[in-house]
């Protein structure tokens, strides 16, 4: 028979739950902590001044509180001094950020990524977003690690992007060749945050999908709060998701679950560039509504907010074009919905402008195709967090593992 845990264990299970707890829901009085995490107050208090004396909050008396008594004090999260770094590797761009505890960006960088640009050409610039960031950082400012997130496959055992079919990328160490940019330097420039140790390593930078990544925010602090079975899509050229059923991830046996883009919908559709035939993606990513707005000679996200615009307008072949898109996207929704029956579908990247036109649409598909008990409490929305949400969310590899023992 096992024995229970520890008093220590029990200490450290419950810094790190006290901790999570702030960066979360940001500041938060003592009060509120005594009753959200069932414990006294003399731990509550215990507990802070440990977190405190660590440097990962800071505790001060409200303002203005207008009952009689001794205020409760409010505990924060030391986001100026303890921060991640966050990459987002997108189809047409490359973004980099500091996030300071609490998920608040701090600072940031991006570039425009042309459109078969190499992981060797992609590292260069976003390791030069990291010194430049970095040389802005005070000397009490504590680095716990970096995330990336890849609209792509990433491997979860070594974080390895196996496919990402619409950045051309296979097989590709890209957590790798950034340390392998960043060399020597991130030992004495950036701290014992980051290194090039093994994947389990804090320092190392942590790889996930975009969609993925995205849906736990979203879920944690975005539009999904308090849903524990949500479903977020992201457009641009292809479709990536993130599916969240009973309060966890839904990530599959090698970390590859959720590409919902590659669910096949129409098999005597257009190629795919996964090299199937009819994927959802082809029918509803940037491809296919600029190829039904007749408008195939243009690409990227600026293109397909100029068609969004046209069709809210009324100019009739982007009208045309926006339905059909809005047609397949509830169809393939519809489908969804009956398999993991979400409370919410959160619409990211270019779906988030083809469903604000095309909602009616979208909806009136999906109610034909989802069974009356899987879509009676659905609720679609749009993102909270916008296109933070992949660098929030590529922060939170980074945060999770001072999350779960705040004392390493």
């Amino acid at each position: 028979m096992r024995a229970g845990p520890s008093q220590e264990e029990v200490r450290r299970h419950n810094l790190g739950t006290l901790l999570r707890y702030v960066h979360v829901h940001g500041a938060t009085s003592r009060a509120e902590l005594t009753s959200r995490l069932g414990l006294n107050r003399s731990t509550i208090g215990a507990l802070t001044a440990e977190l405190a004396t660590a440097g990962l909050i800071s505790e001060e008396a409200p303002r203005e509180t207008g009952r009689a008594g001794r205020p409760s004090l409010v505990v924060r999260p030391e986001s100026a001094r303890v921060y991640a770094y966050a990459i987002s590797i997108e189809v047409d761009r490359i973004r980099a950020a500091r996030v300071g505890l609490g998920g608040h960006i701090l600072d940031r960088r991006e570039a425009e990524r042309p459109r078969g640009m190499q992981v060797i050409d992609a590292v260069q610039p976003l390791a030069g977003f990291i010194r430049d960031m970095h040389r802005g950082v005070g000397d009490d400012a504590r680095c716990v690690g970096g995330g990336m997130a890849i609209a792509g496959m990433v491997r979860r055992a070594d974080g390895v992007v196996r496919l990402a079919p619409t950045i051309g990328w296979v097989d590709e160490n890209v957590s790798g060749a950034l340390s392998t940019e960043l060399g020597g330097e991130l030992s004495s420039e950036l701290g014992s945050g980051l290194g090039d140790g093994d994947p389990g390593d804090a320092g190392h930078f942590l790889v996930g999908n975009a969609a993925d990544v995205s849906a736990l925010v979203e879920h944690s602090r975005g539009a999904a709060v308090g849903c524990d079975n949500v479903i977020y899509l992201y457009g641009d050229v292809g479709v990536g998701g993130g599916i969240i059923a009973g309060g966890r991830r839904v990530s599959g046996h090698g970390g590859y679950g959720g590409e919902v883009g590659h669910m096949v919908v129409n098999p005597q559709g257009h190629p795919c560039s996964c090299g199937s035939r009819g994927c959802w993606e082809t029918e509803i990513g940037e491809y296919a509504l600029l190829r039904l707005a007749h408008r195939e000679d243009q690409s990227g996200s600026e293109a397909v907010l100029e068609v969004v615009d046209a069709a809210r307008r009324g100019d009739r072949i982007a009208r045309q074009a926006v339905r059909q898109v809005g047609d397949w996207l509830g169809f393939g929704v519809g489908n969804l919905v009956n398999i993991f029956n979400p409370e919410a579908v959160i619409f990211g990247g270019t779906l988030r402008d083809v469903y604000l036109v095309a909602a009616a649409q979208i909806r009136s598909r999906l109610n034909a195709v989802a069974l009356p008990a899987c879509r009676e409490h659905l609720r679609l929305r749009t993102p909270e967090l916008g296109e933070d949400a992949a660098l929030i969310g590529g922060a939170e590899l980074a945060f999770e593992r001072l999350l779960e023992d705040p004392l390493i």
